[in-house]
């Protein structure tokens, strides 16, 4: 089986990232046109990629395109790979950012966020590789794919049953995709952050408690003093496609957890055991709550 050719540099590359407009996608997109690459950037919010577009291109970096599209959109995605690929061809990367996150409880999740979650998370990038890996895999000329799931999609998180299902999902095609692409000299990348300190985590809401309250603000104060940048996310990111490396961790303490569950079986469930019984006692009600909010990354 062929190896991927590694990625040392992206200068003059065709980069396409999703999730663009803010968060870990913006990070990225920033620095992959800082070290060269030609961006073709989408997001669902229009007016913060357009944003972002002219910030990459005042500082003399490279957007070929950005369009908005609502990647669980089929339709859509697939308009984008079209004016994308008329524009500047094939793909050298792909970069599957975009996300949404609903946390809650078996009681209180409802239908609908399971159903989101499954159709942003996990169909968004399926929609993404159906059109734009395939031109890749003709074009001849290797490439990389990088797929974001999450620690969630590796470890069993309080609350996260509905997230975790679409991060999972995320995984397991990611597994697949980095032994039948390689043939085709493209490596894979999957990408499992831990605490990243977006502008959106401020606003978030897990259903039924009061953000003013004293225990939502320490766990709130507790998950600042522990998430890394989106720019250190970002850095990690191209440092993966760069090494050609399969798992890429955006901090140590999921590295960590992740070689505990595989070597150590036994103290990953006592871990998780110690984790789920003290995010209850520190939140015990959203056990009672009836709803989640949903937010983007």
């Amino acid at each position: 089986m062929a190896r991927p050719r590694r990625l040392r540099d992206l200068s003059g590359l065709n980069v396409f990232i999703t999730g663009a407009a803010s968060g870990i996608g913006r990070a990225t997109a920033e620095l992959a046109a800082f070290r060269g690459a030609v961006l073709h950037l989408t997001d669902r919010d229009a007016p913060r990629l357009e944003e972002v577009a002219a910030a990459v291109r005042q500082r003399g970096g490279t957007v070929a395109y950005a369009g908005a599209a609502d990647v669980s959109d089929l339709a859509a995605v697939r308009r984008v790979a079209d004016e994308v690929t008329a524009t500047s061809g094939p793909m050298d990367v792909v970069m599957n950012i975009a996300g949404i996150s609903t946390w809650g409880t078996v009681q209180s999740l409802e239908h609908h966020h399971w159903q989101r979650l499954v159709d942003v998370n996990l169909m968004g990038p399926i929609h993404v590789i159906e059109a734009f890996v395939p031109p890749m895999v003709e074009a001849g000329r290797g490439g990389h794919l990088v797929n974001v799931s999450s620690a969630a999609g590796i470890i069993g998180m309080p609350w996260h049953a509905a997230y975790s299902a679409s991060k999972f999902g995320v995984r397991g095609v990611s597994e697949v995709l980095r032994f039948d692409l390689a043939r085709h000299g493209i490596g894979v990348s999957l990408v499992c952050p831990g605490g990243v300190a977006t502008p959106l985590t401020e606003t978030v809401t897990i259903a039924g408690i009061d953000k003013a309250s004293p225990r939502f603000e320490k766990l709130h104060a507790r998950f600042r003093s522990r998430a890394v940048t989106p720019e250190q996310a970002a850095e990690a990111i191209l440092a993966g496609v760069r090494r050609n490396r399969y798992w890429v961790y955006t901090s140590p303490d999921i590295r960590v957890i992740h070689w505990i569950q595989r070597h150590l079986p036994w103290l990953y469930v006592l871990a998780m055991r110690g984790l789920s019984a003290g995010a209850n006692r520190a939140l015990p009600d959203v056990g009672r709550a009836r709803r989640s909010e949903e937010w983007s990354r």
